[in-house]
C-alpha cells in the first residue's frame, strides 16, 4: 500500500530554442566561449506518453544547451505486483563528459515474522523495481545495492546527510500516514533519510550521488500468537547520479544546481496521476489501468501543445499555460533541498515571472519566454550584443 503513495515520474521530449551557437569568431561576440565565459540553459519538456489518452506534459527542467536526452515513464498497472508510476531519464553533454541520470524508484518489503517472510519471498512476483529485503537507511543502501548495481566500480569519497530533504520527506510522510490510518492501519511509523555523496569512477571521472530513502514500519496484530509483527516497506525515492570530468567539481556543482532548481512538475498531471492511484487504493478502479483522461482544459491544452510544438521554441507556445513553472511545487522542493548542500539558489525576475536559479553565478539573462537562460560570472558579457538578439535582458535578483 505504501508503494502507491509517492509516484511522480516521466519520459522526456527534447526541446530546442532555435538560438544559434556562438563560436567567438562572429561579429560582436567578443571572443566569449560558451561553457567557459557563460552557460546557456534551455527548458526541456518531459511527456507522459503511456498513462494518458494523449501525451501529457508532466515535468520540465533546465538543461545546458545541446544536451541529449532519453527516458521513459513506467506504468505498472494494478495487480502487477509492483503497482505504481515510475520514471527513468538521462541527459548528457554532446561529448558525454557530463551526464545526469534520474533512476527509477525502487521498493522492497520485509516482515519481522519469519514464517510470513518466507512465504512472501516464495510468492513474490519478480520485478525490476520491487523486491524483498531488509529495510536500509540511505547511506546503507548507497554502500550496498546502489554501489554494486548502479555505480559499478565507483569508490565513495565522502557522504553527508541532507537534513533539508529529510524535512521535506517527513512533511510528505505525514499526509501518507493519515491516508494509511484511514484504511485501518493503527500504528504506522515513517523514517526518512537522505544523503549526498561524492564518488570517483574507474575511468577517472567523478560524480555526485543524491539519494532519499523512506522506511515505513506498520505494526500488525498476530492473531495466532496474540503478539504483534512489524511489516516494513522501503522506498528508494530519489536516486540521482551526476557525472563530470575529474577536477571540474566547481563547474559540476553549478550545473547540477541549475538543473535541480529548475525542475518543475505540472500540477494538473500530478493531480491526475495521484487521483488515479488513490482511486485504485480505494478499490474504485482495480479492473484495469485504462487511459487517464485529461482532467481539465488546461491539461488538454498542455498535452496538445506538447505534441505540436514539443521541438519548437517556448515563445511560440501560450505563456499562460506555463505559469505553473513559475511556482515551486511541494514535491519539487525536495530537488531544491538536495542542491542546498551544493550551492544556494537565487530568485530572479524576468518578463515571464519569478524564476529560481543557481546562486553560483553573479549574472543571469533571459529572453522573457521562461525557457532560455544564460548564467555567467563575467560582468562584461552581454548576450544581446554577442547573439545580436535584443530579446535578451538581464534579470534582477528579487526576494
Amino acid at each position: 500500500m505504501a508503494s502507491l503513495l509517492s509516484c511522480n515520474n516521466a519520459a522526456q521530449q527534447p526541446h530546442t530554442s532555435g538560438i544559434p551557437a556562438v563560436t567567438g569568431s562572429e561579429p560582436g561576440s567578443g571572443n566569449f566561449r560558451e561553457g567557459v565565459d557563460y552557460q546557456l540553459f534551455e527548458r526541456a519538456r518531459i511527456l507522459d506518453r503511456k498513462g494518458f489518452a494523449e501525451p501529457a506534459e508532466a515535468y520540465s527542467l533546465l538543461l545546458p544547451k545541446g544536451w541529449k536526452q532519453e527516458g521513459e515513464i513506467i506504468w505498472n498497472g494494478p495487480g502487477s505486483g509492483c503497482d505504481g508510476t515510475n520514471q527513468w531519464i538521462k541527459a548528457s553533454s554532446p561529448d558525454g563528459k557530463y551526464s545526469i541520470e534520474f533512476l527509477p524508484m525502487l521498493l522492497w518489503g520485509w516482515s519481522s515474522n519469519a514464517e510470513l517472510r518466507q512465504m512472501q519471498q516464495q510468492t513474490a512476483v519478480p520485478s525490476r523495481y520491487c523486491s524483498y529485503a531488509e529495510p536500509l537507511t540511505a547511506e546503507q543502501y548507497l554502500r550496498g545495492d546502489f554501489l554494486q548495481n548502479d555505480l559499478r566500480g565507483a569508490s565513495i569519497m565522502a557522504v553527508s546527510s541532507n537534513d533539508g530533504v529529510i524535512t521535506e520527506m517527513s512533511q510528505s510522510n505525514d499526509k501518507a500516514r493519515r491516508e494509511l490510518m484511514s484504511y485501518g492501519a493503527s500504528d504506522v511509523q515513517f523514517r526518512a533519510t537522505a544523503i549526498r555523496a561524492s564518488v570517483s569512477f574507474p575511468d577517472g571521472s567523478e560524480g555526485i550521488v543524491l539519494c532519499g530513502m523512506n522506511n515505513v514500519e506498520t505494526t500488525i496484530p498476530n492473531m495466532y500468537t496474540g503478539s504483534y509483527d512489524q511489516s516494513y516497506t522501503s522506498q528508494a525515492q530519489q536516486r540521482i547520479v551526476f557525472r563530470f570530468p575529474k577536477g571540474q567539481q566547481e563547474q559540476a556543482d553549478k550545473m547540477l544546481s541549475v538543473i535541480l532548481s529548475g525542475f518543475r512538475t505540472n500540477p494538473s498531471w500530478r493531480d491526475a496521476v495521484n487521483g488515479f492511484w488513490k482511486d485504485v487504493r480505494e478499490k474504485k478502479q482495480v479492473a484495469h489501468i485504462g487511459r487517464i483522461r485529461m482532467m481539465d482544459a488546461q491539461t488538454r491544452a498542455i498535452g496538445d501543445a506538447a505534441i505540436r510544438q514539443g521541438n519548437e521554441r517556448l515563445a511560440q507556445m501560450d505563456v499562460q499555460m506555463r505559469n505553473w513553472e513559475e511556482r515551486q511545487q511541494s514535491q519539487d522542493r525536495i530537488h531544491t533541498e538536495f542542491i542546498k548542500t551544493i550551492r544556494g539558489v537565487e530568485n530572479y525576475q524576468d518578463a515571464s515571472g519569478k524564476v529560481e536559479l543557481s546562486g553560483g553565478y553573479n549574472h543571469a539573462w533571459s529572453r522573457g519566454d521562461g525557457g532560455s537562460f544564460i548564467l555567467t560570472n563575467n560582468s562584461t558579457f552581454d548576450p544581446s550584443s554577442v547573439f545580436q538578439d535584443q530579446e535578451w535582458k538581464e534579470m534582477k535578483k528579487v526576494d
